[in-house]
């Protein structure tokens, strides 16, 4: 009687338990259409007609842009004259370095440059460097935004090292950058006239309105006993020194270009111009090279065949592809798969 009741109890008890036992909790996400990527979408299979559709037009469209471009940049007269070398004096040429660097010789050169085509204004002047690396690491963090920008900040120069201080002060603008600013100097004739260089407004608005404050003047620049570049008038705020903030600008390429001014006059082909430079900046130290660059410009921009090469490259690529594809898919056509294979979870009948 003990037994069938204990027997009874027990099997209560086990009854009762997995009755109570708690439900495994599953990890599988909710379902939903959208986390399972079963919502209606575009799947475009890439036939033969379809790629070489693709490919003859980006050709169609590329191929004219190209054109349009390349014929836009012919367009523009440029007028480039490297002066570094020729106007060296005879007797310095084995020494180029110590006649840069010899304050008591005259650097006064004439160069004549003959123009090719007729120049319509405005025609920019600019200067090119070459072998000249604004972009490295040291040379481009060698500078004090913020005492650029306010004269509260006038007595920073952290970060401007090795330009930093002078024995009478804080160097406004200090840094390598500004220390090195390009300081030859053009002017030009034409016939019997002087041709006056505009060099208003030849720096970015932006730079002269949030990054060069109208309360910062020049102190103590220049006045060490290393000489780097130009010096800058200490009654004009760093705001109005276009040419520092062109310089200041630095380039990402060794070899590059700043604007130094416009000339506002036009010039017809054979015109002869005569330049007279002061060959102040010192390129000799580093194997560098100065060029003297007159050019116009076209809706594009200024000469630049790169843009109107890439676009005729990647045109006549598309073209060529959609030629070879063409002769194959007609000399040895191949039948298109089934497209219901390419679902993981169907079978071939779409079920």
């Amino acid at each position: 009687m003990m037994n069938n009741s204990g027997a009874s109890a027990a099997g209560s008890s086990s009854g009762s338990g997995e009755g109570q036992a708690p439900r495994r909790n599953s990890k599988r996400p909710k379902y939903s259409r959208f986390t399972q990527q079963e919502l209606p979408a575009c799947k475009p299979i890439l036939t033969p007609r379809w790629v070489i559709s693709v490919f003859t037009l980006v050709g169609i469209i590329f191929v004219p842009i190209g054109l349009v471009s390349l014929m836009a940049s012919r367009d523009v007269v440029e007028i480039v004259d490297r002066y570094d070398s020729a106007c060296v004096p005879p007797n310095m040429t084995d020494d180029k370095v110590a006649y840069a660097q010899n304050a008591a010789i005259d650097k006064t050169c004439t160069r004549i440059l003959k123009v090719p085509k007729d120049m319509d204004q405005p025609i920019y002047v600019y200067y090119q460097l070459d072998n000249f690396y604004q972009n490295h690491r040291r040379y481009v963090k060698s500078r004090n935004d913020e005492q650029l920008m306010s004269a509260k900040k006038a007595n920073d120069s952290s970060g401007c090292d090795p330009e930093a201080t002078t024995g009478n002060g804080t160097i406004v603008p200090c840094g390598l950058i500004a220390w090195s600013l390009f300081n030859d100097t053009y002017s030009f004739i034409h016939g019997n006239k002087n041709i006056t260089v505009n060099k208003h407004n030849i720096s970015w608005k932006s730079d002269r309105d949030h990054k060069f404050g109208k309360d910062v003047y020049p102190k103590n620049f220049q006045n060490g006993a290393l000489i780097g570049g130009a010096k800058l008038d200490p009654k004009k705020s760093l705001s109005e020194q276009e040419d520092l903030i062109v310089w200041m600008r630095t380039a990402a390429l060794p070899t590059f270009r700043k604007l130094y001014g416009r000339i506002e006059v036009d010039l017809k082909a054979n015109d002869t111009i005569t330049v007279t430079l002061k060959n102040n900046y010192n390129t000799y130290s580093f194997n560098g090279k100065k060029k003297l660059v007159l050019s116009t410009t076209s809706w594009l921009g200024g000469k630049n065949d790169f843009l109107g090469i890439a676009y005729l490259t990647v045109g006549g690529l598309c073209f060529f592809l959609a030629t070879a594809f063409t002769v194959v898919y007609l000399v040895k056509p191949r039948k298109l798969g089934d497209p219901s294979y390419l679902s993981w979870n169907r079978n071939p009948q779409g079920h």
